[in-house]
């Protein structure tokens, strides 16, 4: 199944090409080869069967009278949970570290224990429990059998979602690039 290509004036689009977990013919982007190279990282290096990976999952961010949807590029699943989410961003690591911590505060009911921040050369490796960074670089990124996926799931509360949903809102939303095509604003009143 061919994807449409959005229009994007930041994106250089080169053809096309299939895409490794899916099989369905997406744009050839400089972002989509990285994204690409993270599926195949996940599966052949690290051992995560391809069935267990989530790609381009839509989420929801709402705060007070705005709401908005993004993607996140990975969310892969351990023992029927979500264990890491993997987003990917061209650019410094550092800067997204805050933005995608709140993001696996509020896509679950429960803390995604990992969170990997990448732009496909390197990685940021946290742990979404404690807020610290476990480690960097792709080799940092852990597999199925980690401790780390086994643990019991924390619940988010209330207080935690919400300040978790502003921080997502203001990083992922208000931050964006004014053509960013990853970013929908709607209407806060929908059904999610």
């Amino acid at each position: 199944m061919k994807e449409p290509a959005e229009h994007n004036p930041h994106h250089l689009v080169m053809g096309e090409l299939v895409d490794f977990l899916s099989g369905r013919i997406l744009p050839d982007t400089h972002d989509e080869r990285y994204r690409q190279k993270i599926a195949r990282y996940l599966v052949e290096h690290l051992g995560f069967p391809p069935d267990d990976i989530r790609q381009n999952r839509a989420v929801v961010v709402k705060t007070n009278d705005h709401a908005a949807k993004l993607h996140v590029d990975f969310l892969v699943y351990v023992a029927q949970r979500c264990g890491m989410l993997v987003k990917y961003a061209p650019g410094s690591l550092v800067t997204r570290r805050l933005s995608n911590l709140a993001l696996s505060r509020i896509i679950q009911p429960y803390q995604i224990p990992v969170v990997v921040t990448t732009n496909g050369e390197d990685a940021e490796v946290i742990d979404g429990h404690t807020g610290k960074v476990l480690g960097e670089g792709l080799t940092a990124i852990p597999g199925p059998d980690d401790a780390l996926f086994g643990l019991s799931p924390q619940p988010i509360d209330e207080r935690l979602f919400e300040k978790a949903s502003r921080i997502a809102y203001a990083c992922e939303i208000d931050g964006a690039c004014p053509c960013d095509t990853g970013v929908c604003v709607i209407n806060p009143d929908d059904p999610d």
